[in-house]
């Protein structure tokens, strides 16, 4: 049975998208960009969009049972490959070993001409977990 994530505020909902979906015990989360409660890119460049789409996945994936330490697989657009390092910087920042597969790709743009950065992810949910 699917299961439908959803976090206040809800971003997601005008665009007819779930924030995320459980399956079974895995839950499949929507792309997390630099994106605050408002709705509207923070600002402050690449790194500032990183540390809060890093904390939007955290949010749902705890919204669905899950945690950043549950992430299986991740996969980070940028829109601009020369920042790789500060994504590197991120991914240890918010991840531990295992660390989970990882597929970054640069692509033209995101949803909104000033996103730098999104990121999906594929995580597990616990039996112990909600």
């Amino acid at each position: 049975m699917l299961e439908r994530v959803v976090t206040q505020p809800d971003n997601y909902a005008p665009f007819l998208l779930s924030q995320g979906i459980k399956f079974g015990n895995l839950l499949f989360i929507s792309g997390q960009a630099g994106a605050g409660d408002d709705g509207k890119i923070v600002a402050g460049g690449f790194r500032a969009q990183g540390e809060q789409a890093f904390a939007n996945l955290r949010r749902a994936l705890e919204a669905g049972g899950s945690s950043l330490r549950d992430v299986i697989k991740v996969t980070i657009f940028v829109t601009d490959m020369s920042n790789f390092e500060q994504v590197v910087e991120l991914r240890r920042k918010f991840f531990s070993e295992p660390y989970p597969a990882d597929t970054i790709a640069e692509i033209k743009a995101l949803y909104d001409p000033a996103a730098l950065i999104e990121i999906e992810a594929i995580a597990a949910v616990s039996a112990t977990q909600g």
